[in-house]
């Protein structure tokens, strides 16, 4: 059984030891310690810098191929991969380090366009994911252990058109991800995120994610934001485009805003904080059976939605919670 998995176990393989990502709407997952720590290259250009960070004990080299560092645009595929994946699991699905993915339902669950120009896009960014070296001693599944490796092992078109267009595509995620994924240590993304597409806004949002969490606020210094965002811009700039943000407002779930001292303050968004505050509570049979209403679903994303709607519409008095969250789940399964 997928609760059964450690750290350290090997999984259940899929027919002929790969797994096939066809759990159409996962719900957006990603890992735990690429949200915490910068990995990814917040340039639009190739970033061909030898990437150096430590923070709390973790120790981080990020080394580029000749194509540059991967970027948190090319992340989209980790976190596809990642969200296939955790849905297989909870469903009691077996799975594996190796993925077979369709390149066109990648590019529409990312918010991508279709274009032949998209598919060449996407295949740079599977070179910049296998190209790019982690030197790392960052704790995932339980375990450290300082090691080097790729944010994917390797990838190949399995299948193309006649065009020449990419259409199915073989992923083997490294085993440091893997790890991460069999241990469960991701978190919940808004659907949104993949409308972010500035770079440091989504990089800022996952930071709001991870750290503020459903705690009420999260408050960082200016100086330890930059470095844990990875940004190489200099603090008077990156200072100017966090600014910018608290100007826009563009970060589903979560609002920014400047402190004295040079302190930013993430807070939840009203109608997040409400719901998760004062809506009505769940039995956990009520969360089992949403499950299995729409299986590979996360049942506590389901649930936020939920209760994020039960705001919008005026936090309604409910008799039965319970059923009317599941009449809701019923709906959504049948779109």
């Amino acid at each position: 059984m997928a609760a059964e998995l450690t750290a350290g176990a090997i999984p259940p393989e899929g027919q002929g030891d790969f797994f096939l990502c066809d759990i159409f709407g996962a719900i957006p997952k990603n890992d735990l310690a690429s949200m915490e720590h910068p990995l990814f290259s917040l340039g639009t250009r190739p970033d061909r810098r030898i990437l150096s960070y430590q923070h709390n004990g973790a120790e981080i080299t990020v080394t580029p191929s000749v194509k540059g560092l991967a970027t948190i645009h090319d992340k989209d595929i980790l976190i596809f991969c990642i969200s296939q994946l955790m849905a297989a699991l909870n469903a009691g699905r077996q799975v594996s380090r190796t993925l077979h993915l369709k390149a066109h339902d990648l590019l529409v669950a990312c918010n991508r366009e279709t274009s032949g120009d998209a598919y060449r896009r996407l295949r740079e960014a599977f070179e910049r994911l296998a190209g790019t070296r982690i030197t790392t001693n960052i704790v995932t599944g339980g375990q450290e252990v300082t090691t080097g490796f790729g944010l994917i092992e390797k990838w190949e078109i399995v299948r193309k058109a006649r065009g020449g267009k990419m259409v199915s595509v073989a992923v083997t995620l490294s085993d440091w991800l893997y790890r991460a994924v069999l241990s469960k240590s991701v978190l919940t993304l808004s659907r949104d995120y993949f409308r972010l597409r500035k770079p440091l806004e989504r990089r800022i949002y996952e930071l709001a994610r991870k750290h503020c969490g459903r705690q009420n606020s999260w408050q960082v210094s200016v100086e330890t934001l930059l470095k844990k965002s990875g940004s190489a811009s200099p603090r008077r700039v990156f200072r100017k485009m966090i600014r910018d943000m608290i100007e826009a407002q563009p970060l589903p779930d979560y609002a920014l805003e400047e402190l004295e001292g040079d302190v930013i303050r993430f807070s939840q968004k009203a109608a997040v904080t409400e719901a998760v505050l004062n809506a009505p509570s769940l039995k956990p049979a009520t969360l089992e059976e949403a499950r299995a209403l729409i299986p590979g679903a996360d049942a506590y994303a389901l649930e936020a939605e939920w209760r994020a709607m039960w705001v919008r519409t005026g936090s309604p008095r409910l008799r039965m919670p319970d059923a009317a969250f599941l009449g809701w789940v019923r709906k959504r399964a049948a779109e």
